[in-house]
């Protein structure tokens, strides 16, 4: 039986670990090429191969999503190596300025106050808002003005987050940044969906990822976030790709400028 994305190409930021790794697994097991993009080289081509094994074509290129030339470059490689781009996710993304993935969670100091709005650095702001606003807005329009201009339906998926729908404290930027990945993919949609180009989002709540890594080490946090979620655990990676196969996939061919928060529950009350 074919696979339901047998014989398509997507584009995958944020590939190398998480939620982006998971989908690029996830969608060549239903028969999609892949290109994977990601700042971090080694584990980035360690997907890719993966990719390969699995029998799809794929293959590695580091991009920094916050720079438009380098999406757009992202965008032709993937056109002059696959002759088509029928999927994009969007999950290329930080949770604060000084994250960096793959490296050790940092260890929180004991008494330490967690900085607020009015005592964290701009620069901080502006760059979660460059990676994971700006860097989603320039993936989905060089993706979709190739999409446009081959003449052939596409999907586009942005990771969000729950954070896009509650507050988090002391992650002002996070929270913004996703709650305006969730309004891009609504006017996008919008403006385009006479194109048969389809632009959805997912809003994962508390995931196993190097993300909530940190998170993990702090038993009260742990139990914070395991709280906030009735089904009380962590949501897996292979979750989030399962919502994003469906979106990428022609069973979701009516469904444009939706989010959907795949979350444990945690919206259910």
């Amino acid at each position: 039986m074919a696979g339901r994305l047998e014989g398509r190409a997507a584009v995958i930021t944020g590939g190398a670990s998480g939620i982006g790794r998971a989908c690029a697994l996830r969608f060549a097991r239903e028969g999609c090429d892949v290109l994977v993009a990601d700042l971090d080289e080694s584990r980035g081509a360690e997907t890719a191969a993966a990719v390969r094994e699995l029998g799809r074509k794929s293959s590695f290129m580091r991009v920094d999503t916050s720079s438009e030339v380098e999406n757009e470059a992202m965008a032709d490689r993937a056109i002059t190596e696959f002759g088509r781009i029928d999927v994009a996710v969007a999950a290329a993304g930080i949770s604060n300025a000084l994250y960096v993935s793959g490296a050790a969670p940092m260890a929180v100091p004991a008494n330490f106050e967690r900085p607020t709005i009015l005592t964290k650095p701009v620069e901080y702001w502006e760059k979660v808002l460059n990676v994971n606003l700006t860097g989603v807005m320039l993936t989905d329009r060089a993706i979709a003005r190739r999409m446009i201009a081959t003449g052939r339906p596409g999907s586009i998926v942005n990771i969000a987050s729950v954070a896009a729908k509650v507050p988090l404290a002391h992650a002002a930027e996070y929270s913004v940044s996703k709650a305006g990945v969730w309004m891009l993919t609504k006017v996008l949609a919008l403006e385009i969906a006479r194109t048969g180009v389809r632009v959805n989002a997912i809003g994962p709540g508390y995931t196993d990822t190097p993300m909530t890594a940190y998170a993990q080490n702090d038993e009260e946090r742990m139990r914070d976030m395991l709280a906030v979620t009735p089904m009380g655990r962590l949501g897996e990676p292979d979750e989030i790709a399962n919502m994003a196969l469906f979106l990428a996939s022609d069973e979701s061919s009516y469904v444009t400028g939706e989010i959907l928060f795949v979350d444990g529950g945690m919206f259910a009350g």
